[in-house]
């Protein structure tokens, strides 16, 4: 285990992995409940939407609120789940089944999803700190390469 990865104690996490099930569960329902007027903003700034996929495992429909970058005709995804040493769940999902539908206030639009790779990171990764700079701390509190989505309209 590297040094980065004892600064996050396990208790740590499991800790902060249920607070991110609760707040994804309430941030969905009161997101649609409003159209992103309420849980439409992370801390205030970085923009939220709504990306409904398939569970790799379950094989049912999941929602989950995540920062979205506006990129082109498409979207940027960033798996950094805090800087924790795994990758989320919905990560997962994406790769298994890149159909996915992204909800952004009351619109609804089909796209797919595919990893980029890390020379498109380098390239992307400064328009997406610009949206979130907290995404800079949290690569560098965990040895995993933190993945980032290209989603795009199909």
């Amino acid at each position: 285990m590297s040094k980065k990865q004892q600064d996050i104690s396990p208790v740590s996490e499991k800790i902060g992995k249920v607070f991110l099930r609760w707040y994804s569960k309430s941030n969905t329902f009161l997101y649609r409940l409003t159209g992103g007027r309420v849980g439409g903003k992370f801390m205030g700034k970085a923009p939220v939407c709504l990306v409904t996929m398939l569970g790799k495992k379950s094989g049912q429909w999941r929602t989950t609120p995540l920062i979205h970058i506006p990129h082109g005709d498409g979207i940027i995804l960033v798996a950094s789940q805090g800087g924790m040493s795994k990758n989320p769940i919905w990560y997962n999902n994406l790769v298994a089944h890149d159909e996915i539908t992204v909800t952004v206030g009351y619109s609804k639009t089909k796209m797919k999803a595919r990893q980029v790779s890390d020379e498109e990171k380098t390239d992307l990764w400064p328009i997406i700190c610009a949206v979130h700079p907290g995404f800079d701390g949290y690569q560098e509190r965990t040895d995993r390469n933190i993945p980032v989505m290209l989603c795009t309209p199909v």
